[in-house]
């Protein structure tokens, strides 16, 4: 994907977020995530395109702050919607994509490292809602790792810039 597809997606997907650009759940939230997912992916290995995907759809269909059972799923279904039309790649990754989408909020913990990079981003943003990750929800040993120090990842300007 190029970073004018990236910033197109990002675009479409933002515009149909029904929280609303300021929500906890929202755009600034995903950014932090790929920032985080960026950081943790050059450690774990895990595909950086399903990681800024993920950063992207895991919260996207959110219809409100707080309990929102289904709300990764249903992202993951937003993200089904618009393969082939605004995105490609390859099944094996949309698979991977799906699953992290889906799983997010329900399990604990992903042996598969580009899973594991994806919650372990998300999870590592938790100080925005006043709760500090805890290392026992990471799957990854620098998402642990992290977590103990209480701190995110540190990000160079260049890496941190959003999706685009």
């Amino acid at each position: 994907m190029t970073p004018d597809d990236f910033k197109n997606l990002w675009l479409r997907v933002s515009a149909q977020f029904q929280c609303g650009p300021g929500s906890i759940h929202g755009p600034a939230h995903w950014q932090r995530v790929e920032q985080h997912g960026l950081v943790l992916a050059a450690k774990t290995g895990a595909d950086i395109t399903v990681v800024r995907l993920f950063a992207l759809f895991h919260d996207a269909q959110r219809v409100n702050e707080s309990m929102d059972h289904g709300h990764g799923m249903r992202g993951a279904e937003l993200a089904a919607s618009l393969r082939g039309a605004e995105f490609d790649i390859p099944d094996p990754a949309f698979t991977v994509l799906q699953a992290a989408c889906a799983g997010h909020t329900d399990q604990q913990h992903a042996a598969d490292p580009t899973i594991g990079t994806c919650w372990d981003a998300d999870r590592l943003d938790l100080g925005r809602v006043g709760i500090r990750p805890d290392e026992r929800f990471m799957s990854t040993a620098l998402g642990r790792e992290l977590a103990r120090r209480g701190s995110t990842p540190q990000v160079s300007r260049g890496r941190a810039e959003r999706i685009g």
